[in-house]
């Protein structure tokens, strides 16, 4: 009876292998000096029987018997500088925002969504929800984001189904609950305030849920280890640890919001690992925390990004997640809004940032205006999308694309599988969705067409990749 077993299990999985490549694969394009914008430019495209490839033969080996990290979703920020940009634009033009971003059929299908506690460097002005010196919180209110930011998260969770998982992220605590008395230029929480501004974190979740908008997580504080000429803070790595396990996870458990995942560090992946094992190897703060976040701008000090410490953390720490939860392009631009460069570093970090173990990739801003804000200190950036306040229209840049081809085809609850090329031109990650299709991503930043064999189990399927492209095959 065992033997019996064994034989039709192993029938059922050599069968399913083989069933899976006889599936024709379906090829969606973006490309540098074509009109292709996710444009499917292959469909049918036939598996055949290969073998062993040449050392000469350029080939992305894809095995989906073994599978990783599942997928919790990809999206962006909504800040302030969005939902003002937002509010200035046509009816019309709003609508067509919001199908580009949420609707998974007609757009590039955003499930996750980041927003900030009070302002940030992407607002018009800084404000509080509080009146100052009000330690008890008896004067919370978010009337200020009941004019432009709740509107468009609420419209955003419409367009995406009904569902967006949303994380929430401070950049400062009131000025007045701070040793240097002000939201800007870093500074540090006051012992004083520390259960006040645990308390504050709970104010807040709970008057965006009473608006209907759903939080899933938060993280302590954006950026801990920057002194911003923006709303910033400073939380070392043992400030961090302590400030979880004796005031914000005990509070959120106390006040029923256990449930919320709550996410450390939010900064770059250069001091990623140091933060991470100073926090999770310290049970008593361990316990309260899901995962932790990361940005991408360790650039500034003349470093490549730097994903093998991401890898490390994964290594180390298998139980906690890892989510990407900011990037974007610096110092806006507008004679750059058509610059290639700007989606392939989006393409690059994407591919590396999944390989390495992140279960979820958050751009910054969805929208910015044609400054590249507003933004109070002049700190304007690229979005993918900008919006031309003055014209009433919608600019993509080409990394609104680039992200695209993997919000659109790799979904929440995808498994990600393996994706090897042989060759550093091709960059590669995969996935297997829940409905079993497998999606494959290559990208090619240089200036040659590759032909390529797709190989998967002793199967190939020729394609080609052309210069500066990003592609991503179904089967």
């Amino acid at each position: 009876m065992k033997r019996y077993f064994f034989c039709c299990l192993l029938f059922v999985l050599i069968h399913t292998a083989y069933s899976q490549i006889q599936k024709t694969v379906t090829v969606y394009t973006t490309a540098k000096n074509t009109n292709f914008r996710i444009t499917k430019t292959d469909s049918g495209l036939m598996f055949s029987d290969f073998g062993q490839p040449l050392e000469t033969q350029v080939c992305v080996f894809v095995d989906p018997t073994h599978s990783f990290q599942t997928i919790l979703g990809i999206g962006g920020a909504i800040t302030d500088a969005s939902a003002e940009t937002f509010a200035k634009m046509p009816a019309i033009v709003q609508k067509q925002l919001l199908t580009a971003y949420y609707d998974k059929v007609s757009g590039i299908g955003y499930t996750l969504a980041r927003t900030n506690i009070h302002s940030c460097d992407f607002s018009s002005a800084s404000y509080t929800y509080v009146s100052d010196g009000d330690k008890e919180l008896k004067t919370f209110n978010i009337d200020h984001d009941r004019q432009f930011r709740i509107p468009l998260i609420k419209q955003a969770i419409a367009a995406a189904g009904g569902k967006l998982t949303l994380f929430v992220s401070p950049w400062s605590p009131p000025a007045w609950m701070k040793d240097n008395n002000s939201m800007i230029q870093g500074g540090k929480l006051l012992p004083q305030y520390r259960q006040s501004w645990a308390n504050y974190f709970v104010k807040f979740i709970n008057a965006y849920q009473k608006e209907g908008i759903p939080v899933w997580g938060l993280t302590l504080q954006n950026e801990p280890m920057a002194k911003q000429t923006w709303e910033s803070c400073y939380f070392s790595a043992e400030d961090e640890r302590d400030y979880i396990k004796t005031y914000l996870g005990p509070t959120l458990v106390k006040q029923g919001m256990s449930d919320k995942k709550l996410i450390a560090w939010d900064h770059n992946r250069d001091l990623i690992y140091q933060r991470a094992s100073t926090i999770f190897n310290d049970q008593e703060a361990s316990k309260y925390i899901w995962g932790i976040g990361y940005h991408w701008y360790e650039t500034w000090t003349g470093s490549a990004m730097m994903f093998d410490n991401v890898k490390r953390v994964a290594e180390t720490f298998p139980d906690k997640k890892l989510m990407f939860t900011e990037g974007c392009a610096d110092r806006f631009d507008a004679a750059r809004i058509n610059e290639w460069a700007l989606g392939e570093v989006y393409g690059h970090s994407m591919v590396n940032d999944f390989n390495n173990g992140t279960v979820g990739w958050t751009d910054w801003n969805i929208l910015v205006d044609e400054t590249g804000g507003p933004n109070h200190v002049g700190n304007f950036c690229f979005a993918p999308v900008i919006g031309d306040t003055k014209k009433g229209e919608l600019i993509f840049t080409n990394s609104f694309y680039y992200i695209g081809h993997f919000s659109k085809f790799i979904r929440p609850g995808a498994r990600r599988i393996i994706s090897s090329s042989n060759r550093d031109m091709l960059e590669t990650t995969a996935f297997k969705n829940a409905d079993g299709k497998i999606a494959v991503v290559v990208m090619n930043r240089s200036d040659k067409t590759v032909p390529y064999l797709l190989w998967v189990n002793n199967k190939v399927a020729k394609m080609e990749s052309l210069p500066h492209s990003i592609a991503t095959l179904i089967f």
